[in-house]
């Protein structure tokens, strides 16, 4: 999508057009659902938010996919064992982590025909050569590209920011440090936000709507579905609301 194409999307929603350069800002989520896909599709950069805490109960290292039955189960990322306090970019596989994921795949009829995954997305999720935050950022990147998404994409770990700050404030640095007009979130971020504190820094604070579409990994989706038509979904529901 292009910015003049993201900028007519907006105004037809009843938001109005982002000001200059756009930042979306997210944690790596292990093969998420095409929802997140719109960061990618709103910004002009999209930033890997990959030196933070690791959230041990989220969509980092996980996610879900429907078995023989069609019930959704989980695969998890074989990760070895890491301090509490221990950031995205700093996680590492266990040493037998292909073998743990194809073992895994039995479980999961999609994952055994490898001639319905043009992305070549299976071979991505079987290669634990990287370190994790670059095997999810691999995934995402051949997800993309499969959409026709724009990869614009910084890595937080990168970015030679103050490392005492955190919260809403690193988010402003960092949208601050690639020239952010205008920073775009989830939804889920209304409440963490104050739109006031980004005026004063100098950019809009905008967010994108409820995803109304499938909740499936995008994994599955490509699987299953032709990417034009997730890709149409994406940019159905990427606007940038106040």
């Amino acid at each position: 999508m292009t910015i003049e194409e993201r900028d007519r999307i907006a105004h037809r929603s009843g938001g109005s057009a982002a000001a200059g350069p756009v930042v979306a800002i997210m944690q790596p989520y292990f093969i998420p659902y095409a929802g997140y896909f719109r960061l990618l599709a709103a910004a002009d950069t999209f930033v890997i938010y990959d030196s933070v805490q690791f959230p041990r109960e989220g969509y980092v290292h996980r996610n879900r996919l429907p078995d023989a039955n069609g019930d959704l189960r989980w695969i998890r990322m074989p990760l070895a064992k890491a301090g509490l306090h221990t950031p995205i970019d700093q996680l590492a596989f266990l040493p037998d982590a292909r073998e743990r994921l194809i073992a895994q795949f039995a479980a999961f009829p999609q994952l055994r025909d490898r001639s319905s995954d043009p992305a070549g997305l299976i071979d991505a999720l079987l290669d634990t050569t990287q370190r994790p935050s670059l095997y999810i950022e691999e995934l995402l990147r051949r997800a993309a590209t499969a959409l026709g998404l724009p990869w614009r994409v910084e890595r937080l770990s990168a970015m030679d920011l103050p490392p005492h700050l955190t919260g809403e404030d690193r988010v402003i640095a960092v949208a601050r440090a690639l020239g952010a007009r205008t920073y775009v979130n989830s939804p889920g971020g209304r409440s963490l936000y104050d739109a006031r504190r980004f005026a004063e820094a100098g950019m809009d604070l905008r967010f994108l709507p409820d995803h109304r579409g499938a909740s499936a990994s995008i994994l599955s989706r490509l699987l299953g579905e032709p990417a034009d038509t997730v890709a149409a979904e994406i940019h159905h529901n990427t606007q940038l609301l106040p």
